[in-house]
């Protein structure tokens, strides 16, 4: 049964290989897409929240990303930036914790893309279907478009 993931932050779309960092732009974690996000926090200052993309258990989570895993076979990592982890959680909100079950939508963690830019660091989210196929993971949208938090985003067979 194809799995549809949604976008977890508002932004313009990036194809993973655009993605300034080996790791993701080589798909060596799994395929996937990114989003350039949104700076301005969608009227809350420039706070941006991160939903949960699909229904599941965070198996993983850290301040700069969490992994919800929806069967045996599927877990899906949401990276908020790129070598966020030196930030060493500064100007990160955790909304749930490592074993939470959340829903598609839920709010799991609260950041700050501006800050991260202006740090010196990439804001971009690789949003990654951990360990699959190539094939069998398609963007619902294109490159360069805009999306909003909740915009159907990638299917996953």
């Amino acid at each position: 049964m194809a799995l549809t993931l949604v976008a977890p932050v508002a932004g313009t779309v990036l194809a993973m290989a655009d993605v300034p960092d080996p790791v993701f732009a080589g798909a060596i974690v799994g395929p996937g897409l990114a989003v350039d996000p949104d700076r301005d926090g969608g009227g809350e200052g420039t706070v941006s929240h991160a939903v949960a993309p699909v229904d599941g258990t965070v198996v993983k989570l850290h301040p700069h990303a969490f992994v919800v895993q929806v069967d045996e076979h599927r877990a899906v990592l949401v990276h908020l930036g790129l070598d966020t982890v030196q930030l060493a959680g500064e100007g990160f909100t955790l909304h749930v914790g490592e074993g939470a079950t959340v829903s598609t939508g839920d709010r799991v963690v609260s950041w700050d893309p501006a800050a991260v830019a202006a740090g010196g660091r990439s804001p971009v989210v690789p949003v990654v279907a951990v360990q699959g196929e190539p094939g069998a993971v398609r963007g619902l949208v294109e490159p360069g478009e805009r999306v909003t938090v909740g915009t159907p985003f990638l299917e996953w067979d």
